[in-house]
């Protein structure tokens, strides 16, 4: 079977594929495209970028060279801080069609909740962009609609004004920083739960308890964190530049994380070991 096509199902009733290609950081210049077009050859069919990335051509150029049907590809955008209300939000997404050289995005999402400058006037600001994203979906533009670094507090502003709850809610995740409270929260609203990060930014691979545990479960320190995204039904987002790396780290659908090793996993939780607190201004989100 071709475990790049497995899928969970949003809300809407939309499908999208259980493990995505990330590419933060991923330079838009040729070898951005190769990077993106090397995960299309290897049989990714989810990629996650973002207005913020600034590499949304690179997207459209590598699909275009993979020469895989867009139908196929299953592309996550998301909107940037400075593009958050209603008319913004509007344009922006028009700029990322242009950009993405399609007629459609998959999946949208509010890329964080409080921008720099903003915390006074943050929940309307997100209200005005919601109902953007809203007016947007309903327009057949965008397939599906959710939001990215979003807390309880930040989901509430939503729910309570607005017409369509979010769909996605893609959060910092791994067993360092596994955020209970919220998951379980999206769960209950039956919002899917993306991980960005879920490598730990590579400091996962330094780290002497996560390598035994690979050790145990037979697999790479970077399969076992990935699994164990699928085994609490979050879809893992990765990326690599290699793709002997992109094959290996995919393929983490065979096998499965015992209970021993879950448990010891998700003993390893703290409240504090994250890159980018929602609550937080940062100058990275300019």
């Amino acid at each position: 079977m071709n475990h790049f096509l497995e899928t969970f199902t949003l809300s809407n009733g939309v499908k999208i594929p259980k493990i995505g290609y990330g590419t933060y950081k991923t330079l838009n210049d040729e070898s951005g495209v190769q990077c993106i077009k090397s995960a299309l050859e290897v049989g990714f069919r989810h990629i996650d970028t973002a207005q913020g990335y600034k590499n949304e051509e690179t997207v459209a150029k590598a699909i275009k060279l993979a020469n895989v049907s867009r139908k196929d590809i299953f592309i996550t955008s998301k909107i940037w801080n400075d593009n958050q209300g209603y008319d913004t939000t509007i344009k922006s997404v028009e700029q990322s069609l242009v950009n993405l050289d399609t007629d459609y995005v998959d999946l949208f999402l509010i890329h964080w909740p409080i921008p720099i400058g903003k915390d006074d006037c943050w929940k309307q600001l997100n209200i005005d962009t919601w109902r953007a994203l809203e007016d947007l979906y309903q327009q057949g533009k965008i397939r599906a609609i959710g939001v990215s670094n979003f807390l309880r507090h930040h989901l509430d502003n939503l729910f309570e004004n607005s017409r369509i709850k979010p769909m996605v809610n893609q959060l910092e995740i791994h067993p360092k920083y596994q955020q209970r409270e919220i998951v379980e929260y999206c769960k209950q609203n039956n919002i899917l739960v993306e991980s960005w990060g879920p490598l730990m930014r590579g400091k996962a691979f330094a780290d002497e308890q996560l390598i035994e545990l690979a050790a145990q479960t037979n697999c790479t320190v970077a399969q076992l964190l990935l699994r164990y995204c699928l085994q609490k039904n979050i879809l893992p987002l990765f990326k690599s530049t290699k793709v002997d790396r992109m094959v290996s780290n995919a393929d983490i659908f065979d096998f499965v994380i015992s209970e021993k090793v879950m448990n010891e996993l998700d003993s390893m939780n703290t409240l504090d070991h994250y890159v980018f607190h929602p609550d937080k201004n940062y100058e990275w989100f300019k």
